[in-house]
């Protein structure tokens, strides 16, 4: 803790936001601060950035995770139902997750990570953290309204955490001492054609939106990817674009004054962390001995 300068959990944290497709965005992001050599002690993620954030706490690569979703097609990751609560069950996601996930808990995950889910009942945010629920938090974070069955844990529904809480720097500020938000869902433009999907897809942007306005002011290093508003929610068609985008937005963020200040931080606290982990060492050596 002292090496903290104050009792924070942990040194950086990365944020990252909902956005549906826009959500490749954060794999081009995470290329970036893997090249500054910048390692997260947690992450926080709502919907698309919960789905990112689990595989990269799984030990994933941005490319890597690219690649598990390279060739796949929106109907594969669901499936028709009658429409009560959402036209589709997300079964094909959870499908997914369960086959290419290593760790089947929480605390199997190489990072701490938080899932942001929304409780419909009680209409709060929750965040899931630890236990075997895994899948079934990160398929929660996902399901948007309407589109989306809920998805029921321990009996309870719960939708995208997007609706209430779609950028969760929040959720992991005084956990950190600094916390990187990458921000994937800025307002997109109205649709010149109306229909369901497009009224449903601006009708969430609008609630996104309106609940990231402080979060943004909590991030030490903010990094907002502009120029994917006309990529819409389920475009699995654009994903190198979309990512290429993000790589840009980041690395032009990263480069600033400000933000390379505490890279620079970040290097520091890692070489002496190394350097008190091989004194603990010598010392563990020496009462062995």
């Amino acid at each position: 803790m002292a090496l903290f300068g104050k009792s924070y959990d942990h040194f950086m944290g990365y944020a990252l936001s909902g956005g549906g497709a826009k959500g490749f965005a954060h794999l081009g992001a995470l290329k970036v601060l893997e090249k500054c050599e910048i390692k997260p002690d947690i992450i926080a993620g709502t919907s698309a950035g919960s789905l990112a954030g689990v595989f990269y706490a799984d030990g994933y690569h941005p490319e890597e995770i690219g690649e598990l979703f390279k060739k796949k097609e929106f109907r594969e990751f669901v499936e028709l139902s009658i429409p009560k609560a959402g036209f589709l069950k997300s079964t094909g996601l959870h499908g997914f997750l369960k086959k290419n996930l290593r760790a089947n808990s929480f605390e199997e995950l190489k990072i701490p990570f938080y899932a942001v889910a929304t409780d419909w009942n009680r209409a709060c945010t929750v965040v899931f953290s630890n236990g075997d629920d895994l899948i079934d938090a990160v398929v929660a974070s996902c399901s948007v309204p309407v589109v989306f069955n809920p998805q029921y844990i321990h009996g309870n529904p719960y939708v995208d955490g997007g609706l209430l809480k779609n950028f969760p720097v929040s959720v992991i500020r005084k956990k950190c001492k600094y916390v990187i938000g990458l921000n994937v869902s800025l307002m997109i433009p109205p649709a010149k054609k109306n229909n369901i999907r497009n009224m449903m897809e601006r009708t969430f942007n609008l609630m996104s939106n309106s609940n990231t306005i402080f979060d943004r002011t909590y991030c030490d290093i903010l990094i907002e990817v502009k120029g994917i508003e006309k990529y819409n929610m389920f475009d699995l068609n654009n994903m190198d674009t979309i990512s290429e985008i993000g790589f840009h937005h980041a690395a032009i963020k990263i480069s600033e004054k400000e933000s390379w200040k505490i890279v620079e931080k970040c290097h520091k606290h890692y070489e002496r962390t190394v350097h008190i982990q091989k004194q603990i060492e010598s010392i563990r050596k020496k009462i062995n001995y």
